[in-house]
């Protein structure tokens, strides 16, 4: 009992000694912030959530009924209000730059349309703009069949179509990219964190000379371990739940139908797992630079690979065993489940068993490399 007791007293005021640590790091508390602030908000907003202010131009050469509606369709705010250009100026404005698309209308088209003889329109792209030509080919496309089919209602009646299909968007019904985002900016953010923190926090204690101090000191290395991971992960949780409530729900309008509270409970689980990955890593970088560039090679393996920019079905089969070894493929797929589908813990528990066992497994193998660190010393 009173072994248990000095367990837990020497891990209170190590923590705490860490908190005092961390609010004297101007750097990492300007880290902490702007993680789960600026770039939860910017990572929202990056991408629009379709197709806004596209630069077109149109080259009418049929000057036609059919011509002028499908040119009054390309209107704000998906397009700015097209230009007009002569056919000979169409290659010196897409050389300039100076429109991401540039409608060809062929003379004789409403002509054609209604003989029935399908003629060509054609779309030049400027691919450079990636996002914004991927996008507004299908909206140009779109809108160009709206208008013909429109305009042929009125001569031909349109055919019955063999199947209604209605499409039902489940958990996000207007496809709101930002929802997506948003959060999993901040999963992605608790995984950086939680690794960051913990690591630095080592590293910090062997740069400051104060780990010696610590090793004259009756404690041992668990308790040493046990503080930072309850006192980095209690940062991480409390900031990351900030996030949430007030960035995600509050500025950016995200409707979150899951339970907040079981969210932060995996976030604590998840955080034992990370923070023992970095505390291994701590014992491993012998200074903070060296530190950082073993994060880039751990952080983007696991962000990348753990299904929370690609779905895991699309990677091939060896790449989701191995990343089936990973905690953070688990909380992503418990976060999804719970944030996007409101999924109870009826649900989620083999995703909250397998974080704990992963945790586990690379808290054991930190505390004996931090063992035999220490003794090393």
């Amino acid at each position: 009992m009173s072994s248990n007791k000095g367990l837990l007293h020497n891990t209170w005021h190590l923590g705490m000694k860490e908190f005092h640590s961390l609010l004297g790091d101007w750097t990492m508390l300007f880290l902490i912030v702007f993680m789960f602030t600026i770039s939860v908000y910017a990572d929202a907003r990056a991408k629009p959530e379709s197709l806004h202010r596209a630069s077109i131009a149109v080259a009418d050469e049929d000057r036609s009924q059919l011509s002028a509606r499908i040119i009054d369709a390309l209107r704000p705010p998906q397009f700015i209000t097209p230009q007009h250009v002569e056919l000979a100026d169409i290659d010196k404005s897409m050389d300039a730059g100076l429109h991401t698309f540039v409608l060809n209308i062929p003379p004789n088209f409403q002509r054609d349309v209604l003989a029935g003889r399908s003629p060509a329109v054609q779309l030049n792209v400027d691919a450079t703009r990636q996002s914004q030509a991927q996008t507004g080919t299908g909206y140009i496309q779109n809108i160009v069949n709206d208008e013909i089919r429109a305009f042929m209602q009125r001569y031909r009646a349109a055919p019955a179509q063999p199947v209604n299909l209605v499409t039902r968007a489940m958990f996000n019904p207007n496809l709101n990219q930002s929802w997506f985002a948003a959060v999993t900016a901040i999963i992605n953010n608790i995984t950086m964190l939680g690794i960051l923190l913990t690591g630095a926090a080592l590293i910090r204690e062997r740069e400051h000379g104060t780990i010696e101090h610590l090793l004259v000191m009756p404690v041992t290395p668990l308790e040493i371990m046990l503080s930072k991971v309850w006192s980095m992960g209690v940062v991480v949780l409390l900031a990351s739940t900030f996030s949430l409530q007030f960035v995600v729900k509050g500025a950016l309008g995200v409707v979150v139908p899951g339970s907040i509270l079981l969210f932060a409970m995996a976030t604590l689980l998840y955080l034992f797992a990370a923070a023992s990955i970095g505390i291994y890593m701590g014992t491993l970088a012998r200074n903070m630079p060296q530190f950082g560039l073993m994060t880039i090679l751990v952080l983007l393996p696991l962000q990348i690979l753990s299904g929370a920019l690609t779905p895991r079905e699309s990677m091939p089969e060896v790449v989701r065993w191995l990343m089936s070894l990973a905690p953070t493929t688990h909380f992503v797929s418990l976060g999804q489940g719970v944030l996007f589908r409101g999924a109870g813990i009826e649900v989620v528990w083999p995703e909250f068993l397998m974080v704990a066992l992963i945790g586990a497994a690379f808290f054991g193998l930190a505390l004996q490399r931090l063992r035999s660190t220490i003794g090393n010393m």
